[in-house]
């Protein structure tokens, strides 16, 4: 057997080159996901969830898994309507997904491919292979356990595809990652309507790691009936949560 011969310097800068930009996929003409939601969009680069980029979405408390979902499951709404988008895994010790709630949320259950896992390594799996066929608009999963190395490898996935990954994952994960975005969303009082029905979901929603852009922090309202994100009114209108801290301190 001929003996290994160890790459040059100039070989491994090289490699270094072609790889970077496809973890960063921050240059001009990549598409974006944007919430519609300028207060959130100004703190993403190029002013939406960049698509070809793997993106983590964690709850602030073991209890806020589902609003966890429900953030994710909104943010699927944003792609491409006539194409399906993959769930690898259910929602962790809450069930599976329901589809009137998926309906209100905007996205069709017809268009959901469900694959059921029962390790982290074959949903891993499902998700690279979804990716790469590029047949979804996006694909999304569970993961509870993920390493730095796997993240990159999901990110490049993700990258050559040029589609959206978005994983669901527990409340204390804090591992480091490549992922583009990374979220931590809470649940909040929903919007009511006049007749006390409610009108909308609100989550506390947490920008905790953005390359190329900045965190922030935002009460987020989700519209049933037009199935599009806003600020809740009091950050929607400073005048009016002004004019509240003032009945309060009155009072």
């Amino acid at each position: 057997m001929p003996p290994v011969i160890p790459r040059s310097r100039t070989e491994v800068v090289e490699k270094l080159r072609r790889l970077l930009p496809r973890l960063e996929r921050g240059a001009a003409g990549t598409r974006v996901l944007p919430f519609g939601l300028p207060a959130l969009d100004a703190h993403l680069p190029q002013g939406g969830l960049m698509a070809g980029a793997l993106h983590e979405i964690a709850p602030q408390a073991p209890g806020d898994t589902p609003a966890a979902f429900g953030f994710l499951a909104a943010l699927l709404t944003r792609t491409p309507p006539s194409r399906p988008v993959l769930l690898v895994g259910g929602i962790a010790d809450h069930g599976r997904p329901y589809g009137h709630g998926l309906n209100r949320l905007g996205l069709d259950p017809a268009r959901l491919i469900l694959v059921e896992t029962a390790k982290d390594k074959q949903a891993l799996w499902a998700m690279e292979e979804a990716l790469r066929s590029r047949v979804p608009a996006a694909v999304a999963g569970t993961i509870q356990k993920l390493d730095l190395k796997t993240s990159q490898r999901l990110h490049l996935a993700a990258a050559d595809a040029d589609l959206p990954l978005l994983l669901l994952r527990p409340a204390k994960a804090d591992e480091a990652s490549a992922a583009a975005t990374r979220w931590r969303v809470g649940s909040a009082e929903a919007a009511r309507d006049r007749f006390g029905l409610i009108a909308g979901w609100r989550w506390k929603v947490s920008l905790e790691r953005c390359r190329n852009g900045r965190p922030g922090e935002w009460l987020v309202e989700f519209d049933h009936g037009a199935h599009r994100f806003s600020l809740a009114a009091p950050l929607a209108d400073p005048a009016l949560s002004r004019a509240r801290d003032v009945v309060r301190r009155a009072g």
